[in-house]
């Protein structure tokens, strides 16, 4: 299987707050990552290191290496924009642009500078269709994104990830603030998409990384305490604090 994030006794700091310690991990490509643990744990510390967007916060810095196809993406000349082209985001509240539907989605592509309304057309409507929301806006893509569900909302937003092509895809809590029935079309679509990105998602839903997780890693107090095939992790764990984390007697 290819690596395609390799993290190197990677540290983060927050100025003097070490919030990860030494985390070592492979992802491999296509494949769908669960990070599990306690509150404050590092999780999306981890996941925003990523694609460097913990670099706006003042006073953050980074030791050891983050490599995406085995460059450091920490190194001092790397392009920190091609980094973010390469690498979506969806938030764990949905937030769409105060635009239409359709802009939303085409909103990266015009930023990157590209001008083919034609291009842009086909680019939007595939996207929803890759984000399973085009059916449901297809006669409304000038109305407002705010007309939308809560649940339709964060398609919208994966669909707006999805439409400059990533090649990784980081997902906070995605499905935290919407209903079940939208949380199921979230985990489907996420299952979908792996044959097409690799996705890295932190969700405080036990249940929902045993289904949706092909590895799931488990980070308490900044470190990672375990690693490994979601079945395994879920069933027959390596540590007891992982299994006493699952089983729900913490956290």
């Amino acid at each position: 299987m290819d690596v395609k994030i390799k993290s190197e006794n990677f540290n983060f700091y927050y100025n003097d707050v070490k919030a990860l310690k030494d985390i070592s991990i492979d992802i491999f490509s296509n494949k769908v990552v669960g990070i599990i643990g306690p509150s404050g744990c590092g999780k999306s510390t981890f996941l925003r290191s990523i694609n460097r967007m913990n670099d706006v916060i003042f006073g953050a810095k980074s030791e050891g290496k983050l490599l995406i196809d085995g460059e450091n993406i920490y190194d001092p000349d790397v392009d920190v924009v091609q980094i973010r082209r390469r690498i979506g985001m969806v938030f764990q509240k949905s937030n769409p642009f105060p635009k239409s539907i359709f802009e939303n989605v085409a909103y990266g592509l015009k930023v990157n500078g590209i001008k083919d309304k034609d291009y842009i057309i086909q680019k939007v409507e595939k996207s929803l269709k890759d984000a399973a929301l085009w059916s449901e806006v297809k006669d409304r893509l000038s109305k407002s994104a705010f007309d939308l569900s809560g649940g339709q909302q964060q398609r919208l937003c994966i669909a707006r990830a999805l439409a400059v092509e990533p090649e990784v895809l980081l997902m906070d809590e995605p499905a935290s603030a919407i209903d079940p029935t939208a949380t199921l079309k979230i985990e489907e679509l996420i299952q979908e998409l792996k044959k097409k990105y690799t996705i890295i998602i932190v969700t405080h839903n036990m249940q929902q990384a045993a289904r949706i997780s092909d590895y799931t890693a488990f980070l308490m107090l900044g470190e990672l305490i375990e690693y490994g095939i979601t079945s395994k992790i879920f069933t027959k764990p390596d540590k007891k604090i992982t299994e006493d984390y699952i089983t729900g007697r913490f956290g």
